[in-house]
């Protein structure tokens, strides 16, 4: 019997005795058992054979026509309007799966644009607060806020937990990251953080730490609008990686602590295959950074927190929520306070009076030895020069004979 069906094995066989065995097409259906004419459809086709099952039509079929009607009228006609104006009684699955392929061709087109970043164009910053409590000392445990900074072109992630939400931390953590890259986006997108401005008046306006860094770093900072967390949908999704990628199952003896884990795991996080870009961060990453603007050859004065203030009697100053003690010698003098992230120090006159590690417990007093050793020296030099040394008066010394004589004794034996 002669087949006239052949499978992809027998048009790939048939191919292959007349190509390189120079096979005649005679031989090659008496080989195979099939016609000639079948050989002669396989040696034409380019393609390999396909099986196609005849259509058997629908249910729907008869009604197409007062379908597309009610949808060139309303493209946006319910499946369930339809089904009512046509008179379907039938299931409204068949109805819906037809009406689905049919609507598109009425409705307007209305294409999404992708979104695309060039290399160096923005950083997106966000806030991740972490779900588990970070020791911080002084037996109290937190969940401080987690700098977040995702590049648009190169999707880089750098994050680094700070002390605060406070102006004066968000710039000295930006401030960081910026150094740990190398170079700055020429756009930073924020939200709408109290520290970093808000909308008055349908008008962005920065606070005034971060329109100082602003114009340090010589970039622009974009205020999203409110409630609109998709204009950073970046940053966004890497808080989402943080949690559920990075945070499970650790444990963390301090801050300190955290930032070393959390770097170690972004040298993996950012050679991983990104699933939009189809490539790995660090593959983009070198272009990304070659756009970027150069950061300033020194520290901007609007990074971290500076406050200037008379140096009471205690020789104390307040940063934060916590108390660091200065050298008593510039008690009732102005004092300059510059903190960062890991420090606090004190200068007056140009001179350092005081430098503590930053403390991220709340409430607490940290006194250097040293200033309380001076404060107790000066003390008592104070005491000293109030209270002039007394020279005793001399005494009359009385005859005990006297007592004698008064009590009427004297010569008893």
């Amino acid at each position: 019997m002669i087949r006239k069906v052949i499978t992809v094995e027998d048009w790939a066989e048939i191919r292959r005795l007349h190509r390189s065995e120079q096979m005649p097409i005679k031989a090659i259906a008496r080989h195979m058992g099939i016609s000639r004419n079948t050989v002669k459809r396989a040696l034409a086709a380019q393609d390999p054979p396909k099986y196609q099952r005849r259509t058997q039509g629908s249910i729907v079929d008869p009604f197409e026509p007062q379908i597309r009607d009610l949808l060139r009228k309303v493209p946006t006609m319910p499946a369930t309007v339809i089904a009512e104006r046509i008179g379907w009684q039938r299931s409204m699955t068949v109805l819906k799966d037809r009406v689905r392929q049919l609507r598109p061709f009425y409705l307007p087109q209305d294409p999404a644009s992708r979104t695309t970043y060039q290399p160096g164009e923005l950083a997106q910053c966000d806030l991740w607060f972490p779900n588990t409590d970070i020791p911080l000392g002084a037996g109290q445990a937190e969940r401080p806020p987690v700098l977040v900074m995702v590049s648009g072109y190169s999707r880089w992630i750098l994050a680094r937990m700070l002390p605060s939400r406070q102006a004066g931390d968000l710039t000295a953590g930006m401030w960081a990251l910026l150094s740990e890259l190398g170079r700055t986006p020429r756009t930073l997108v924020w939200d709408n953080e109290p520290a970093v401005g808000s909308w008055r008046g349908g008008k962005p306006r920065l606070a005034q730490e971060f329109a100082a860094l602003k114009g340090s770093l010589g970039v622009a900072v974009y205020q999203c609008l409110p409630k609109d967390p998709e204009t950073k949908g970046m940053v966004e999704r890497a808080n989402g990686y943080l949690e559920t990628s990075f945070e499970p199952g650790r444990t963390y003896t301090g801050p300190d602590d955290f930032n070393t884990q959390l770097a170690a795991w972004l040298e993996r996080a950012n050679n991983r295959m990104h699933s939009t870009l189809r490539c790995r961060p660090t593959e983009r990453f070198a272009t990304d950074l070659e756009q970027m603007v150069a950061l300033p050859d020194r520290v901007p004065s609007a990074v971290g927190w500076w406050r200037t203030s008379r140096l009471p009697r205690d020789h104390y100053v307040r940063l934060d929520t916590c108390d660091y003690s200065v050298h008593p010698t510039a008690v009732g003098r102005q004092v300059l306070v510059h903190a960062d992230l890991e420090r606090v120090r004190v200068t007056c006159g140009g001179e350092l009076v005081a430098d503590h590690p930053r403390c991220w417990a709340s409430h607490q007093t940290l006194t250097d030895p040293e200033h309380a050793r001076a404060a107790r020296r000066m003390r008592g030099q104070a005491r000293s020069a109030r209270e002039p040394e007394l020279v005793p008066e001399p005494v009359e010394q009385r005859d005990l004979g006297s007592y004698d004589r008064l009590l009427g004794v004297e010569g008893v034996a």
